[in-house]
């Protein structure tokens, strides 16, 4: 019988088009419980996010192939659905600009690479415990 954490059962799509970055925050978000759903670039993440029922969290990189993670972060605030999905940003993009862009087109949080996974872990936990708070559906 598999052993549960807190995390079980809730749903993470990660957007991610470095394969090795990928391969890492899917080991990660695994082992600590979550399922993880990945798209490799902008035009995935938008198919998923147009036809997939939402994931309780989204953890994104803005710099993508195909579709920025901008305009994804402005897609998901306009579906229906996926209106109130915490949105993460995990990006390589340090300036403040990126950072208020990004935070004023609805992501929920940003964090840079290089990354700590413990901090990564914490700020998914605590949005997921906040949406819960909020009644958001889920």
């Amino acid at each position: 019988m598999a052993e549960t954490t807190p995390h079980s059962g809730f749903d993470v799509l990660l957007v991610e088009d470095n394969e090795h970055t990928a391969y890492m925050l899917e080991f990660i978000l695994k082992r600590s419980g979550y399922n993880v759903r990945v798209a490799a670039d902008g035009r995935a993440a938008r198919k998923l996010i147009k036809e997939g029922p939402p994931a309780d969290v989204v953890l994104l990189d803005l710099m993508l192939p195909y579709v920025s993670g901008e305009d994804l972060i402005t897609l998901m605030r306009e579906q229906g659905d996926w209106r109130f999905v915490p949105i993460l940003v995990l990006s390589g993009r340090l300036l403040e600009q990126d950072i208020v862009k990004a935070l004023s087109l609805g992501a929920n949080d940003y964090l840079t690479k290089p990354f700590r996974p413990p901090e990564l872990l914490a700020r998914l936990k605590r949005m997921i415990a906040v949406r819960a708070e909020a009644g958001a559906p889920r």
